[in-house]
C-alpha cells in the first residue's frame, strides 16, 4: 500500500507508472483473468489482436517492441514521472461532493479530478507517454484523430513540448461543435485536417488519420486516442492511463481506510475508464460501472453510441471488439451529445470485461447528461465535460437508492470549457 503524509497529495514520482498498486487485505486473491492482459498476440480473451495487412502488422510489432524496451528505461520513466508531476500537475485530487450528496440523500459521491490536469482532461496522460515514445524512437511526425478535441489538444501540447510535428484529423461536425479546442490546437501549432466524408465524426477521423499514417509508418507514429485499434495500442494507452486508478486507490485508502463501493467512468473508446478500473480489477468488493451514451434513445438505431449495451462482437479499426453494425454488417451511424463518445466500437479489454461480468456497463441519455452537467455546475461549482457528465448522471441516479455510508468514486475525466458555449446554445442561456 502506498503511504503518504497527505491523502490528497501523493508524490507522482513515488507512484508506479506501469504497475497496479500492491494488494492489501481489502482485495481478492490474484485472479488469473486479470493478471496478464493482453497475451503476447495482443488479445484480451477473444478480443483485440492485429487485424491489419502484413506490412502494417510489422509496423505494429515494431512499435510494440520499442514500447516494451523503452518503458523499462530509467531515463524514460524519470522524464515521464517528472512531467506528470511538474507539467500535468499530478496527482489529481479526489473531491468529496458533499452538497450534491446531501441533496440526493443517499450515497457519498467523490470525484477524481482529472479535469484539473493541464489541458483539462485525462488525455494528457497517454499523450505525454506517446509523444515521449515518439521522441525516443526518433519519429519525424505524430498523427492522430480526435473527437471532442481533448485528445487533439493534449497531443498537440505534448508534441509542442517535445518538439515533434503533430497532425490531427477531426470530423467537420466535431470541428463546428468543439470550436474552443479547435482554436487551441491551431495555437499549439498542429496541422488540423478537417474530415468531411460520411458522418464527419470520430469514426471518419480515425479512418482518415490511419490513411495518412500508412503513407510512411517507418517515420510516423500514429498516436491513437483511446484503448482501441491494433495491438499494442490498447495496452499502451491503458498503461499510460493507469496512473489515474493507481493514484485514486491509494488516495481513497489513505483518507477513508477503505475502498469505494462503486467506481464509475464514462465509456466511448474507453481510455479514462480503463485508466481508472485497472487498479481495482482484483478488488472483488468494488463494483466497476462503465457508462455508455444512450443518446436520444437505445431504441433509435443510429442515434446512440451504446456499443457494449446494444452491439455484438465484430471487427473495427484493426481489432476484434464489440461493434454497432447496420443490417449490412457495416459500422452503424452513431450519436452522442458528447463528441468524445460517438464511436461504433469500444476497447477490446472493455469487451472482455463485459463478457466476464467484471464491469457493469450502463447508459445515460443526452438529456440525463445535460441535467447532470447543469446539476454539478450549479451545486458544486464544477463544470464537467459532457463525456464525464454521463458518469455523473449515473451517480446522481444511483446515489438516492443507496445507504449514506456507501461511497461512489466517479472519474471526472475532463472539464466542460469546450462544451460551455454548445450547452448554452442548447439551453438558451
Amino acid at each position: 500500500m502506498l503511504i503518504c503524509r497527505s491523502p490528497e497529495r501523493i508524490a507522482s514520482d513515488k507512484l508506479p507508472i506501469f504497475t497496479t498498486p500492491t494488494r492489501t487485505r481489502t482485495t481478492m486473491t490474484q485472479d488469473s483473468r486479470f493478471a496478464a492482459m493482453p497475451d503476447a498476440n495482443g488479445y484480451f480473451g477473444p478480443y483485440g489482436g492485429q487485424l491489419v495487412p502484413p506490412h502494417l502488422k510489422q509496423a505494429m510489432d515494431d512499435i510494440n517492441l520499442a514500447y516494451e524496451e523503452i518503458r523499462q528505461r530509467e531515463d524514460f520513466q524519470q522524464e515521464l514521472a517528472a512531467l506528470f508531476a511538474d507539467y500535468v500537475g499530478r496527482p489529481s485530487p479526489i473531491f468529496h461532493a458533499r452538497r450534491l450528496s446531501e441533496q440526493l440523500g443517499g450515497a457519498q459521491i467523490h470525484l477524481k479530478r482529472e479535469d484539473l490536469n493541464h489541458t483539462g482532461a485525462h488525455k494528457i496522460n497517454h499523450c505525454l507517454g506517446e509523444a515521449l515514445l515518439a521522441k525516443f524512437m526518433g519519429k519525424q511526425k505524430v498523427i492522430a484523430e480526435t473527437g471532442a478535441g481533448q485528445h487533439g489538444v493534449a497531443l498537440a501540447t505534448a508534441c509542442a513540448l517535445v518538439g515533434i510535428p503533430c497532425e490531427i484529423h477531426m470530423g467537420q461536425v466535431d470541428i463546428e461543435k468543439e470550436h474552443p479546442n479547435v482554436t487551441k490546437m491551431k495555437i499549439l501549432g498542429c496541422k488540423l485536417v478537417p474530415v468531411i466524408r460520411g458522418a464527419a465524426t470520430l469514426k471518419e477521423a480515425v479512418d482518415s488519420a490511419f490513411e495518412e499514417y500508412l503513407k510512411d509508418p517507418r517515420n510516423y507514429l500514429y498516436a491513437i486516442g483511446s484503448v482501441v485499434g491494433p495491438h499494442p495500442f490498447p495496452k499502451m494507452v491503458r498503461d499510460f492511463q493507469s496512473i489515474i486508478g493507481t493514484e485514486a486507490r491509494a488516495q481513497f485508502l489513505a483518507k477513508h481506510g477503505r475502498l469505494p463501493d462503486q467506481v464509475v467512468a464514462c465509456v466511448g473508446g474507453g481510455s479514462n475508464a480503463m485508466g481508472m478500473f485497472t487498479a481495482f480489477l482484483e478488488d472483488a468488493a468494488v463494483e466497476l460501472v462503465g457508462i455508455e451514451p444512450a443518446g436520444e434513445s437505445l431504441d433509435k438505431p443510429g442515434r446512440h453510441s451504446a456499443t457494449l449495451s446494444k452491439g455484438k462482437p465484430g471487427e473495427l479499426h484493426g481489432m476484434a471488439c464489440y461493434v454497432l453494425e447496420d443490417a449490412e454488417g457495416n459500422p452503424s451511424p452513431v450519436h452522442s451529445i458528447a463528441s468524445g463518445l460517438d464511436y461504433p466500437g469500444v476497447g477490446p479489454q472493455h469487451s472482455y470485461l463485459k463478457d466476464l461480468g467484471r464491469v457493469n456497463y450502463q447508459t445515460a441519455t443526452d438529456q440525463q447528461c445535460l441535467d447532470a452537467f447543469m446539476t454539478l455546475s450549479r451545486v458544486e461549482g464544477i463544470i464537467p465535460a459532457l463525456e464525464s457528465a454521463h458518469a455523473v448522471a449515473w451517480a446522481i441516479r444511483a446515489a438516492p437508492t443507496l445507504p449514506q455510508d456507501t461511497h461512489i468514486l466517479v472519474n471526472l475525466s475532463g472539464r466542460g470549457d469546450k462544451d460551455a458555449d454548445y450547452v448554452a446554445r442548447l439551453l438558451g442561456l
